[in-house]
C-alpha cells in the first residue's frame, strides 16, 4: 500500500521526493531489472528526462509539457489482489471533480489491463491523467502520464506508444532474467 500512496502523491506532482536507486537495480535505457521484477520498454523520447523517485521503478519528466511519467511495479502484496478498477481508483485517490474520458479493459502485454483517461483536481489544480494498470504473475504494474489539461494532447500519443512497447520479463531467482 505504501507504493500506491506514493503513486497518488507523484501523480499530483510530488516530484520533489528525488532519491537514489538501490545498488541491485539495473536499467540500460530499455530493460529494467531488480530482485523482484524485470521489464522492457521502448527508449524514452528525447523530451523525457529521467528522474529518480522513491518507490518508482522508472520516472521521467517532460519539462516542455509540464508532464510526468511514472512506471511502478510491485509483487507479492496480498492487498493488491483486488479488481483492476480498484487498483486504478487507488492511483487517483485524493483527487476531486473526476471526469472519466476513457475507462476500458484492454489487452496489455498479453494480459487484461485497465486503461483510464481522466481529468481531475488535486489540491484544486486541474490535471489530466492517462493510466494503465495491469496484474501479471503476482505483480501489479502501473504506467502513469500526468499533465496539465492543455498539454495532455501534445504528449498522450507519445506516452501511449511507450506503453504499447512495455513487456514484462521473467526474473531468475538467482539474480538474472
Amino acid at each position: 500500500m505504501q507504493m500506491r500512496a506514493w503513486a497518488r502523491a507523484f501523480v499530483g506532482g510530488a516530484l520533489s521526493m528525488l532519491l537514489a536507486c538501490g545498488a541491485s537495480v539495473a536499467f540500460d535505457g530499455e530493460t529494467y531489472r531488480d530482485a523482484q521484477v524485470a521489464f522492457r520498454v521502448p527508449r524514452a523520447p528525447s523530451e523525457w528526462r529521467p528522474v529518480k523517485v522513491s518507490d518508482a521503478k522508472l520516472a521521467f519528466r517532460d519539462d516542455t509539457r509540464g508532464a510526468s511519467v511514472l512506471v511502478t511495479a510491485r509483487c507479492g502484496i496480498p492487498s493488491d489482489d483486488v479488481p483492476l478498477q480498484s487498483l486504478t481508483g487507488q492511483l487517483v485517490m485524493g483527487t476531486t471533480e473526476r471526469e472519466y474520458l476513457t475507462e476500458e479493459v484492454i489487452t496489455f502485454d498479453n494480459r487484461e489491463a485497465m486503461h483510464t483517461v481522466l481529468r481531475a483536481k488535486l489540491d484544486g489544480v486541474k490535471m489530466s491523467y492517462d493510466l494503465y494498470v495491469m496484474k501479471k504473475d503476482g505483480c501489479v504494474y502501473d504506467l502513469v502520464y500526468v499533465a496539465p489539461p492543455e498539454q495532455m494532447d501534445g504528449g498522450k500519443a507519445t506516452f501511449e506508444a511507450f506503453c504499447a512497447g512495455f513487456r514484462t520479463l521473467l526474473v531468475d531467482p538467482r539474480g538474472g532474467t
